[in-house]
This record gives structure tokens, sequence and C-alpha cells, in this order.
């Protein structure tokens, strides 16, 4: 939802070869890799050498070319001391050997390192690299890569079991996309729609605004035949105006049929001062769980919209559990590994009906039915 994230700001103006190789040895490779980096950039590079729980947002070191490499110097002595006593001498060579594979093939540095830690999650956040141990107690998604299709030409996801294909197509959309033409988008094989309802202006003023095409879209897919449900970009801080979000959407979809979930779409907006980028991640998680809790209490289904940062640093996910999860992810790797039943994986998608990019959507569920 790229434009809800540069609309926010517009307004704010206004007012992932799994290994099984010792913890020493992943220590040295992650060395080694930043060691090559800064000869290769000859520039300063911001790294953290730290151990973090889920949900913690580490605080972030910078650190100069000249106290970078004393750190590297002792983490490789400390990383080959240990190897040696444990008798693994070989895992340098071998991890050379993977370094220089990976990297020579064009691999970004995230891809490089994910399949070293099976364990941790590894993402870029702030201008630091996070290591959050997967959790025990969060519920698992069952998908497997290996089921994933992805069309050569339309560049389509799609999900199968066997032979039998599981996932539906769906689109997301709001005033960026302008007029549609429900009756064609319904053509091209879309089965179900999430429609903007509305968002909050991400400055201190903090203003309500409603997606001026959210009727005409609502009513729109409803005539085609395209089961909807709908989502608003908070930027609440408090929980008065969560409650002003959440019933903000309720009155604004009382008179439609809406079949699929009532979502909350919580993201880190940028610059820095988004007015809910300081919260808490206690405090962001007991007001996207007061939304979900508003909207469930008045009938419909609530749902989180969250990506990879958001599931892994701003949110307490154990809180939230209850309720579906849809994540955005623009990558044909099925490296997250909670639980979500939408995958948002392009925001570059063509439909017919509508002129302009559209966030491209597979549900693993007829929630229409449901």
């Amino acid at each position: 939802m790229t434009e809800e994230r540069n609309e926010t700001m517009q307004q704010g103006k206004k007012r992932k070869t799994r290994s099984a190789w010792p913890v020493m040895i992943l220590m040295f490779v992650v060395a080694l890799l930043i060691f090559a980096l800064i000869i290769l950039a000859g520039k300063l590079l911001k790294y953290q050498n730290h151990t973090v729980g889920v949900n913690t947002i580490p605080s972030e070191t910078g650190y100069s070319k000249e106290q970078m490499d004393a750190e590297v110097a002792r983490a490789v002595e400390s990383a080959e001391k240990r190897a040696r006593e444990e008798g693994v001498s070989e895992g340098r060579k071998t991890v050379l050997e993977y370094l220089q594979r990976e990297l020579s093939l064009g691999n970004a540095l995230l891809n490089t390192l994910r399949p070293l830690y099976p364990n941790e999650l590894i993402m870029v956040s702030g201008g630091a690299y996070h290591f959050v141990p997967v959790s025990d107690t969060l519920k698992k998604h069952t998908y497997r890569q290996e089921n994933l299709r992805v069309d050569a030409d339309s560049g389509l996801f799609s999900y199968y079991e066997g032979e039998q294909l599981i996932s539906h197509k769906g689109i997301d959309v709001s005033k960026h996309q302008g007029k549609i033409d429900w009756t064609r988008v319904a053509g091209d094989g879309v089965e179900f729609a999430f429609i903007r309802v509305g968002n909050r202006g991400y400055g201190s003023a903090g203003r309500l605004v409603e997606d001026e095409y959210a009727d005409e879209n609502m009513t729109g897919a409803s005539q085609a035949g395209i089961p909807f449900g709908v989502y608003f970009f908070t930027q609440a801080i408090t929980e008065e105006e969560i409650l002003e979000e959440a019933n903000f959407v309720l009155d604004k979809i009382k008179d439609y049929e809406v079949k699929l979930p009532v979502v909350i779409d919580v993201e880190k907006v940028t610059p820095a001062d988004g007015r809910m980028n300081a919260l808490s991640v206690e405090k962001r998680t007991d007001l996207v769980e007061l939304f979900c809790k508003t909207v469930e209490q008045a009938g419909y289904r609530p749902m989180i919209y969250h990506n990879m940062e958001t599931g892994v640093l701003m949110l307490e996910l154990d809180r939230l559990e209850q309720y579906d999860k849809w994540f955005a992810s623009y990558s044909e790797e099925l490296y997250y590994p909670y639980e979500y039943k939408i995958w948002q994986y392009s925001p570059k998608g063509r439909v017919d009906g509508i002129d302009t990019d559209v966030d491209l959507n597979i549900s693993f569920s007829r929630f229409w039915e449901e």
C-alpha cells in the first residue's frame, strides 16, 4: 500500500541453503562478510552485535571504519579460537567458499545471511540489521515454497496443493486507482477486493480523511459480484483516535454487504517523525487490539495488515493471535514464518478495468463463504 504511505506524508505537511553451522561459525561469517564489505565499499557502516528478543527494538550503534576493523578482528580471533577448540577448522574454508559464491552471484546481503540463521528472522530497519529469534509460541503458516507458482508472463502468483489450485486472486484499491470498471475487473478473474475507506494523516494534526472513491468502489464491486472487505490506514496514537477510526469505518460500511474482513493497516511511515512511529510496541499493540475488538463487537471480522517490520519489531503478535493477518511481502520467497491468510505480493499489478498499477493479493481462504 505504497500510495497510502506517500499520501499520509503529504497530508502531514499540511498538518530470509539451510545450515547447521555452530554458532561461532555463524559469528565468523558475519564478521568476515562485514569486513569484506567495508573494504569494498570504503565507507561507514552501521552494524549491531546484539541479541534481541521477539518484538524488541534494539538501539542502533554507529561504528567508524577504525572501530569496525577492531571489532571485526576481535570477532574473527574469537571465532577461529572456538572453531579450533570444537574441531571445525575446515569451517573457515567452507564459509568463505559460500560467501564468495553467493556474493559473486550478486545475491543481496540479507539473502546471503538468512540461510545461515534458520532460527532467527533477519531484517533491516532504521539503518541496522536486526536478528530476532523466531517465536516458538506464535502460530506458523504451513505454506510450502514448492507449491507456489509464478506465471513468467503476467507475474501472477498462485498456490497449489498437488494439482489443486487453492489460492484466490484479489486486489486492493483506493482513490489512487481512480475510476474502476468493476465489471471488467471481475472478467479478469479477480475473486475478491479490499477497498480503502479512509486514512489518517501522519503529522501532528492527524486529520481523518475519507477516501473519495470508497462509496463508488464498494458499490461497483457489489454490482460486479466481487465480494469485498475494507481497510483503514491508521496513524492513531491514543485510544480516542483509534476508536474514532474504527467508528468511522463502521459508519461508512453500514449500508453495504461486507463479506471479507475489516482491516487495520498498521505500518511505519517516513520520515521518522510519523506520528505513530514513536509509539512503544506495547502501546501500538494496545491500539490495534482495541480497533479489532471494536470491529468484532460490531459483528464484523477484524484483520491486521502488516509487513515483516511491523510483525517482527512493531507489534506484540502473541497478543493478537486471535485475529486474522494480511501480510505484505514483494518477494517470491516464503521467508516470514507466522500465520497469515492473505498475501499482498506486488504493488505493480495490472488488471483489466483499472488504468493504473494495483496491489495484487492471493487469499488462502474463501472468507466470503465462511
